[in-house]
């Protein structure tokens, strides 16, 4: 069973909390125990379609969970997507990952919007004068060029940002905005929910 929020608030920060960075085809993870890194990696999903990644996910997800001590899990929820067939199907390993962790008996469930833990962290998304610099030098390419390499420096940031955090060097982005998300709820448990109605 999933708890409300308001149960949530009042049962205080857990002690081990799993957070998750989901994708179609992997789910990257942290876990913090009593505000401590303590583990961190990626979980990759293999099938021929959606539905075969969603089931070789909960498979995986499920094992994984069951050999951690974890109070609760956090998972990023799902972004727009301009596409409803991508909307989709990372719905479906997310709702398979969450599925996994309760058959795991992980009871406290929650999501966070992308926006909470990036703002907390240093990695919001790029200002007008960072996204004009980056026009400076990189002059005429395309509005999707753009978009792409401001998604790159975002994630940089990240890496950067969870290296001088906890020193530990990433390499790849997801697992780092997995120890963002981690980091981000260990720190502000308890404000999540006001953190929510700020956005």
């Amino acid at each position: 069973m999933i708890i409300a929020k308001r149960t949530l608030i009042n049962m205080g920060k857990p002690s081990s909390i799993i957070a998750v960075d989901a994708s179609t085809n992997s789910m990257a993870f942290s876990y913090f125990v009593n505000g401590k890194l303590i583990r961190y990696g990626k979980i990759r999903f293999v099938g021929t379609e959606v539905f075969y990644k969603a089931g070789d996910a909960c498979k995986k997800c499920t094992a994984f969970f069951k050999t951690i001590d974890a109070d609760a899990l956090v998972i990023e929820s799902a972004i727009y997507s301009n596409s409803p067939k991508t909307a989709m199907q990372l719905s479906l390993v997310q709702g398979a990952i969450v599925a996994a962790a309760q058959v795991a008996g992980i009871k406290v469930i929650k999501s966070i919007t992308p926006m909470q833990w990036q703002n907390y962290i240093g990695t919001r998304l790029l200002t007008k004068n960072e996204k004009s610099d980056l026009q400076r030098r990189f002059p005429g390419k395309s509005k999707s060029w753009y978009k792409g390499k401001e998604r790159e420096t975002r994630k940089q940031k990240t890496i950067d940002s969870v290296y001088e955090q906890f020193k530990v060097q990433i390499t790849d982005d997801d697992v780092a905005d997995a120890i963002g998300v981690g980091w981000y709820v260990s720190d502000r448990w308890n404000m999540m929910f006001e953190d929510e109605k700020d956005e």
